[in-house]
């Protein structure tokens, strides 16, 4: 099975979304990652500031021999047990001061590689994640170096990232809907016009229109219309000319084959009777291909046809030929019913199934003329012997006689199946409830 291929507005919409899907997600990666950067870098730069006031107020007490502070930091935070808020001066082995809140736990001193002040991450009292800022120092009164330390919990820093990644998050949800409702938009808006010209070409294909109009259409669809027009042009004036070379091959065969029938009477019987043959099987041909020649031409670009007012007139000489029979001619009509067919055509096909159910009636022939939603439908029904199976399908071959006693080239049902077939119609053969045969066929409205 061969799938078809995606519309142009739906290749362009998944276009956009994947573009939108990739892109959005991206952009917020790297606004989340710069802004933990920001944020992290901040919040370095508040401990370097309350670490230099720590190292201005630290103090070494030779008499007592211990280190002091002499300068409060102004924060509560550094006063209130485990608050996450701690300083502390240590040489990494004996000495320490620290702040209230650190109560009697200690902050890990980090020996650098090499001397400065460095950040970083640790884990301090109830295993609460920390951000540090140490500096080591010295003191001439101690004579070694004395590592300071602040450190606050990572919470508040965290908290801002994941508030600001939730609002990002929302955010460019919220852009991406906006985005991809533009964009839905702009490709409808965009593809307005090629919708139009499609519709143009509907109404062509439907006979409603002989030309595209390209009126309003952008520069590049109006070349197209253009363009498209003289292709039209060109195939009717080429449809026009094979119609009238048929009916001039038509005309111009007449005149020898009646010449020939008539030579044909002063030959001796056997000859005779094979050489009418011969010119009926040429009669026969030149009938079916001008046929076939006019119902293309026909068909090619067929608008909406009134049904009655083109069958009327064969319906009222075949009429009087069946009252002359003494047939019953029963109609039902809708006066409203159209078909996307040629009238010439029609009227070819209309009289081809009358005459053959008069042809073949007892008593009885109906005619119905009846329309549902998209459909038009011609029924034409006789009382006579009807057909068998077999016989249904050897009538639509060209030139299938099934009674030879008969007169008549049996080009009727084929000519009516061709015309149908090319006109994109439906033909059925059935059994009648009058008995005989009941000839159904289905058209575009």
């Amino acid at each position: 099975m061969i799938r078809r291929p995606l519309s142009v507005g739906l290749r362009l919409w998944i276009a956009a979304l994947v573009l939108v899907l990739v892109i959005l997600p991206l952009a917020g990666l790297a606004l989340a990652y710069n802004f933990r950067q920001a944020v992290n870098h901040s919040f370095d730069e508040r401990l370097g500031t309350l670490l230099n006031v720590v190292l201005a107020g630290v103090r070494y007490d030779p008499l007592a021999g211990q280190l002091v502070v002499t300068r409060s930091l102004g924060d509560a935070r550094f006063d209130r047990v485990f608050s996450g808020w701690y300083w502390q001066a240590s040489d990494g082995e004996t000495l320490a001061v620290t702040s209230r809140s650190l109560w009697d736990q200690r902050l890990a001193v980090r020996l650098p590689a090499t001397p400065g002040q460095v950040a970083f991450d640790t884990v301090g009292p109830r295993d609460t994640p920390l951000r540090a800022m140490q500096r080591p120092i010295l003191l001439a009164s101690l004579g070694r170096p004395l590592y300071v330390t602040v450190a606050a919990s990572r919470e508040e820093p965290d908290a801002e990232v994941r508030s600001f990644e939730r609002l990002l998050g929302l955010s460019l949800l919220a852009l991406a809907v906006l985005l991809l409702t533009g964009l839905a938009l702009q490709i409808r808006w965009g593809l307005t016009p090629l919708r139009r010209m499609r519709a143009a070409l509907r109404r062509v294909e439907a006979g409603d229109a002989s030309r595209l109009d390209d009126q309003g259409l952008p520069g590049e669809l109006a070349d197209l219309a253009t363009a498209m027009n003289e292709v039209i042009d060109k195939d009717q004036r080429l449809i026009e000319r094979g119609r009238n070379a048929a009916g001039n091959l038509a005309h111009a065969l007449k005149t020898p084959v009646a010449v020939l029938q008539t030579q044909a009477d002063r030959l001796p019987p056997a000859q005779r009777e094979q050489v009418r043959a011969e010119l009926a099987r040429i009669d026969d041909a030149v009938r079916h291909h001008l046929a076939r020649a006019s119902a293309a031409g026909g068909a090619a670009l067929a608008g909406r046809t009134r049904v009655l007012p083109v069958i009327r007139p064969v319906l009222e000489g075949l009429g009087r030929l069946a009252a002359r029979r003494g047939l019953v001619l029963e109609t039902a009509l809708d006066e409203q019913l159209t078909l996307r067919m040629d009238p010439q055509d029609l009227q070819e096909l209309f009289g081809n199934l009358l005459e053959n159910a008069l042809g073949w009636a007892h008593t009885r022939v109906r005619v119905t003329l009846a329309r549902n939603a998209e459909q038009g439908q011609l029924c034409i029904e006789d009382d006579g012997p009807g057909m068998t199976a077999g016989q249904r399908e050897a009538a639509l071959a060209r030139g299938a006689r099934l009674d030879e006693q008969r007169p008549g080239s049996g080009l009727g049902l084929a000519i009516v199946a061709e015309l149908v077939t090319l006109y994109g119609g439906t033909l059925d053969l059935d059994d009648s409830p009058l008995g005989g045969l009941r000839v159904s066929i289905s058209l575009r409205r």
